[in-house]
């Protein structure tokens, strides 16, 4: 008798608002589906602060409101992977999918690949990409904290971006090269509100140049016809983000599936594609809009289309119906194939391998070169499944750079927290300690912290410097998060900014996922939580000033 245990009604690749959408609605039909991940669920919208045009939603993250979806998806039964596809098979009738996680076998499948962020192919570009060129305002803004910044692009991304860059950035100039913005102008209205933002019109960059790091950007002004330079040596370190929109995450797909001129996937009103039990959703397809209710639309209709197809399959091919388990209560994924339920108690094989993709590896890299001391890395561990996904973890990381070192501490009895603690290179304790592997959001929080301990360190106000200088009392400070917080690593990289310039302060950092009993012991029922020493409880985001106003 077939083994069916890696056999699905529907494999959605992509867990985007059009995978998780395809999902809801197949799942909830009572067939067996699997979502192929191979980074992080809920898509490109997850970097979006603000959705406000999602009916029914006055106001939500791109996080929260993906998280809801994927939450919605499993309490129908839903099975979630992070494995990136590397092949798949899609003429015949039984497709197969291959992964570096094992291969899958399904009558249907959903392409919901999305898209990525457009290059706009100016001299340098791919050169200084993590060196200086950015793509993600929420995921290296931190990075250029006090630069100026340039944020290439017109339309609604850039401005949203540029708005959000002007947290970290000493200016914001937003280069246009229409004259006039592509966005509504009630979005872009909002940038003659904030004086820390420049828009140049009919403007094009050219080319950026420098050695380790950015040094001179050269643009084309349409106007007058001239070239234009920004000189880091007379002006200051700067950055370039990119907003120029996003190309189809085609390129990769078996050629037997028919795209159009720039590489969309051609569907129709069912969003059926050219090859029998594949259909396609969201932004990969051929279509005018592309926001999160289109696509979370195409991933109803493919789903409600493709239920046929699965059922008329089963009869034909003689397969029985599949038993759909739902789960007895909701899991947090906090890491790829890492569930909370049974995290601590020891009752799960943890999957220690692939903390880190490659792009984020080669990006680390040149941030290593950036640091002027060695770290290390003091583990708490012992023999819990989170012990050893941060053992993994570190072995994994340190394995990047000879400038970051690990070394387990002996424990003096069994009463110790899994977590690191980064030590500098003489050996004095910073303070600044992840409970948990600082995976999603927070791998920026634990790169800050190793950079803020081995020097230069990010960029603060003088007058924040000398208030954390001045502390005289000890402090701690307990960061509650959850991975998938857009939120929490600013409250996290915060604190731990003031523990890294104060020795009487330590900055804790707490996965909650793995520490259900400080969820009870705080109330907590939002991230991102704060807790000083052991009495005060605040909620949100915060920056350093608000904090230490709290501390006083």
């Amino acid at each position: 008798m077939k083994d069916y245990h890696c056999f699905y009604d529907l494999i959605v690749v992509g867990a985007g608002p059009a995978g998780l959408a395809s999902a809801i609605y197949m799942a909830r039909a009572k067939y067996k589906v699997l979502v192929l991940e191979k980074e992080k669920i809920g898509g490109q919208i997850t970097i979006t602060s603000e959705v406000v045009n999602y009916p029914g939603v006055e106001l939500a993250s791109g996080k929260s409101l993906t998280e809801s979806m994927r939450k919605q998806a499993e309490s129908f039964g839903t099975e979630f992977a992070i494995a990136t596809v590397q092949e798949m098979q899609l003429e015949e009738k039984i497709k197969i999918i291959k992964t570096d996680k094992g291969d899958y076998e399904t009558l249907g499948v959903i392409l919901a690949v999305g898209a990525n962020p457009r290059k706009v192919g100016f001299q340098g570009e791919k050169e200084f990409q993590g060196r200086g060129v950015a793509y993600c305002a929420t995921c290296d803004g931190e990075f250029f904290t006090g630069m100026n910044v340039f944020v290439i692009g017109g339309g609604f991304a850039a401005v949203e971006e540029g708005i959000f860059l002007t947290k970290y950035a000493k200016h914001v100039t937003i280069v246009v090269l229409l004259d006039h913005f592509s966005c509504a102008a009630s979005v872009s209205d909002k940038l003659k509100e904030n004086d820390k933002i420049t828009v140049k019109y009919e403007t094009e960059l050219k080319r950026v140049e420098g050695s380790s790091k950015l040094e001179k950007a050269v643009f084309f002004n349409k106007i007058t016809g001239q070239e234009e330079e920004y000189l880091a040596s007379e002006n200051g370190d700067f950055g370039i983000f990119v907003f120029a929109g996003y190309t189809p995450n085609t390129g990769w797909l078996p050629s037997t599936i028919e795209l159009n001129e720039q590489g969309y996937i051609i569907t129709d009103r069912n969003q059926r594609t050219n090859l029998p039990g594949v259909y396609a959703a969201g932004d990969v397809c051929v279509k005018n809009l592309r926001q999160v209710v289109t696509a979370v639309a195409d991933g109803a209709v493919a789903a409600t289309s493709l239920e046929k197809d699965v059922a008329e399959l089963h009869k034909e091919l003689d397969i029985p119906e599949f038993e759909v388990k739902l789960p007895k209560k909701a899991i947090t994924t906090n890491r790829a194939g890492s569930d909370s339920a049974d995290t601590m108690s020891g009752n799960k094989e943890i999957d220690t391998s692939g903390f880190l993709d490659e792009a984020t590896k080669e990006q680390l890299k040149a941030l290593f070169e950036k640091f002027n001391r060695n770290v290390s890395v003091e583990a708490s561990i012992g023999n819990d499944n989170l012990s050893k996904e941060i053992e993994a973890f570190l072995n994994e990381f340190t394995a990047l750079t000879d400038k970051v070192s690990w070394f387990k501490k002996e424990q003096a009895d069994l009463s110790y927290q899994p977590g690191m603690e980064i030590i500098k290179e003489d050996g004095t304790r910073t303070g600044m300690i992840f409970h948990g592997v600082p995976g999603g959001h927070e791998i920026n929080s634990f790169v800050v912290a190793l950079y803020n301990a081995a020097g230069p360190g990010t960029v603060i106000g003088e007058e924040e410097q000398n208030r954390i200088l001045q502390i005289n009392k000890a402090i701690n400070y307990k960061i509650l998060v959850s991975l998938s917080c857009t939120m929490c690593p600013e409250v996290v990289m915060a604190t731990q900014k003031i523990a890294a310039l104060s020795q009487h302060v330590t900055a804790e950092m707490y996965d909650i996922a793995h520490f259900p009993e400080l969820k009870e012991k705080y109330k907590v029922m939002s991230v991102p939580c704060l807790v000083i020493n052991d009495e005060m409880v605040t909620f949100g985001k915060k920056g350093i000033k608000e904090i230490l106003e709290f501390s006083k």
